[in-house]
């Protein structure tokens, strides 16, 4: 199909910076692990670290599905449709878990980059299946629409990684600063 061809480059740059950053999400999970000093218990783990590894992989696999030979616009869309209900109720329990856990009280941010960015996205992959398959007009708009969500992922995906590993490298210092009963240098 011609309207996928042109998409092409687009889903080549976004599925293999997602694969990186899951790659990466790894290492750097390991090394801060390898320090010894966890800071956070796993319930906050499941909370906050294994919701960007997911945003990554649905950018993955969906940059793979749109690449994929289809003859017709149809299993694409009914794909997306299915990403879009399992992520919607992927994120009501990334929800949950940040509510149940008691290792980092989240702030508007973190409600915002954790939950509201990527139900956005997940309820647009939804919406845009629906409109996509009921009339073939509207693949175009769709496939901007699903490139907005695939975006939205990414870059939520890309802060709330890089929001973990500051509060890991970050947290555990000031805490035994406070510990040692010193009070931080401001210079």
């Amino acid at each position: 199909m011609y309207e996928f061809a042109e998409w092409d480059s687009f889903y080549l740059i976004v599925g293999g910076a997602a694969g990186a950053l899951i790659g990466l999400q790894f290492v750097v999970m390991t090394l801060i692990a390898s320090r010894g000093e966890t800071n956070a218990p796993a319930e906050a783990g499941k909370a906050f670290s294994t919701p960007t590894v997911v945003h990554f992989t649905t950018v993955l696999f969906i940059a793979a599905v749109v690449r994929a030979p289809w003859g017709s616009p149809t299993p694409p869309a009914i794909i997306g449709g299915l990403v879009g209900i399992a992520g919607v109720i992927y994120v009501i329990r990334v929800q949950m878990l940040i509510r149940k856990q008691d290792a980092y009280t989240p702030v508007l941010e973190d409600w915002v980059f954790h939950c509201i960015l990527p139900l956005a996205a997940y309820f647009a992959f939804m919406v845009l299946a629906v409109l996509s398959l009921r009339a073939e007009s509207n693949v175009h708009f769709a496939l901007f629409g699903t490139a907005a969500g695939v975006l939205t992922l990414l870059f939520t995906g890309i802060h709330n990684a890089w929001d973990t590993v500051v509060w890991h490298v970050f947290s555990k210092p000031a805490e035994s600063t406070e510990e040692e009963g010193s009070v931080p240098n401001d210079d």
